[in-house]
């Protein structure tokens, strides 16, 4: 079995975690929740992007086999749960601390669809990288019997990478949001030429997103690729991070650094 977990609004991100699935395993579930506990803002959960009738269409032209779409009240029949997962310190960090709360709705709910779909191969984009990692420790910590596979970020070809909340972007938002992945290939030229400061790297990537009259940055950060810990220098595998608001959207890009 290969699992899906998305939010609707498809896009070429969310095709590319429905081919993998599709390549590797026998059987493609894909679920569409837009999960309410991992909303702080209320309006942001109102105007999130929804397509359901979109979304079933392009999930068949995939060869999905099964499309779980349950309502908030099937997911939540008791209404907003009392027991949920706690995701630890990881979930404290960047997304957590920009949105509290996110990641502990993050859990809860990866952790029923999971306990629905049963054992299974997860598929998940690397854009969200904070999210793979904790959904990666509550799989190894709950001894949850899913494999958890990363899929690479998909991107537009100005480097934008692919999101549902894109199309909430007015024009000039869009073209000022390529600030983002510029910030994170101009860190990565940085540590390509052997700079090992992650100081110097996050002050690179400030100035590239800061310079953007339309962008107002939410945090940039260089952390480990395992522990998401923020790292003075780089010895090992690293991640670069950043997001930033563009008018009412917050967008996110990461990037894997090389390492030499």
């Amino acid at each position: 079995m290969g699992f899906v977990a998305t939010m609707g609004a498809f896009h070429e991100g969310h095709r590319s975690l429905m081919r993998r699935a599709n390549d590797e395993r026998d059987v493609t579930v894909v679920s569409i929740f837009v999960n309410p506990l991992q909303f702080g803002d209320a309006r942001d959960l109102e105007t999130y992007p929804r397509d359901e009738e979109a979304d079933l269409a392009a999930a068949e032209r995939e060869g999905v086999d099964v499309v779980f779409a349950p309502s908030v009240d099937e997911m939540y029949p008791g209404g907003e749960p009392e027991v949920t997962v706690d995701p630890g310190p990881l979930g404290d960090r960047f997304e957590g601390a920009s949105r509290p709360g996110h990641f502990r709705g993050v859990a809860t709910v990866v952790a029923k669809l999971f306990d629905i779909v049963g054992p299974s191969t997860a598929y998940f984009g690397e854009k969200d990288a904070q999210q793979l990692a904790v959904v990666r420790r509550m799989v190894g910590d709950l001894s949850l019997p899913v494999d958890v596979r990363c899929v690479p970020v998909v991107r537009q070809t100005d480097g934008l990478a692919l999101s549902s909340r894109n199309r909430l972007l007015s024009p000039e938002e869009r073209e000022a949001a390529t600030c983002l992945f510029l910030a994170l290939s101009e860190a990565a030229e940085l540590a390509r030429a052997g700079e090992r400061d992650a100081g110097k790297l996050v002050a690179a990537m400030a100035r590239e997103i800061g310079a953007t009259a339309r962008a107002r940055i939410d945090y940039v950060a260089v952390v480990d690729e395992d522990t998401f810990e923020e790292l003075p220098a780089i010895a090992g595998p690293a991640r670069a991070l950043v997001s930033a608001r563009f008018g009412r959207v917050r967008l996110i890009d990461t990037l894997l650094l090389p390492t030499g």
